[in-house]
C-alpha cells in the first residue's frame, strides 16, 4: 500500500513539475508548437481547463495555473500525511 502512495506521489511530482515547464513555455514563441509542447499540452490542458472556467484572467495574466499547481501541492501533502499515518 505505501508503494502505490509513494508512486502517486512521485507522479505528482512530476506533473507539477509538467505543468511549471508548460506554463514556461507559453513565455517563448512557437514553444508550445513543437511535439514536446504539444505531448506537454495533451497532458496538461485536461488538468488545467476546469480551473481556467472558475478562475478568470487578470488582465493579461492568467493565475489559473498557479492555482491548479497549488492545489496539486496540497493534495500531495494531503497524500504525504495519509502515508504517515499508515506507517
Amino acid at each position: 500500500m505505501l508503494t502505490v502512495l509513494g508512486v502517486i506521489e512521485t507522479a505528482l511530482v512530476l506533473y507539477s513539475y509538467a505543468l511549471i515547464i508548460y506554463i514556461l513555455m507559453s513565455w517563448f514563441p512557437n514553444a508550445r508548437e513543437s511535439s514536446f509542447g504539444q505531448t506537454l499540452s495533451r497532458l496538461c490542458e485536461p488538468y488545467l481547463e476546469p480551473f481556467r472556467k472558475i478562475i478568470p484572467p487578470l488582465g493579461m495574466i492568467d493565475i489559473s495555473p498557479l492555482v491548479a499547481i497549488i492545489t496539486l501541492n496540497l493534495a500531495r501533502a494531503g497524500l504525504v500525511e495519509l502515508m504517515k499515518m499508515l506507517v
